[in-house]
């Protein structure tokens, strides 16, 4: 491997192509929470596209973000409802362990 196959530690090269222009964001409204070493970030936003869902994990500095159109939110909310509901009724197959 030649140290140009190696990701850049400063994130995405464009390999010649132009950056993409920063598209500017309203927030609307933002929460953070925290569970167990894990801050997750929630932020309703919109753009010239349109509303949506940034959820943004953070563990010991690292990153990572989904993103969910704002026509999709009800359909996210049905399915971590029914994962919630599912999670509630299956005993789980370790005890949690003790703090």
């Amino acid at each position: 491997m030649i140290s140009n196959d190696r990701p850049s530690p400063y994130g995405k090269r464009s390999h010649g192509h132009p950056p993409k222009p920063r598209v500017e964001e309203d927030t609307i409204r933002s929460e953070k929470i925290q569970i167990e070493r894990k801050s997750f970030l929630l932020a309703l936003k919109e753009n010239a596209r349109g509303r949506f869902l940034r959820i943004t994990e953070d563990v010991g500095g690292r990153r990572d973000t989904i993103i969910i159109p704002a026509p999709g939110l009800e359909d996210f909310r049905n399915l971590v409802d029914e994962m919630l509901r599912v999670s509630n009724e299956t005993p789980p197959k370790t005890p949690p362990a003790e703090a």
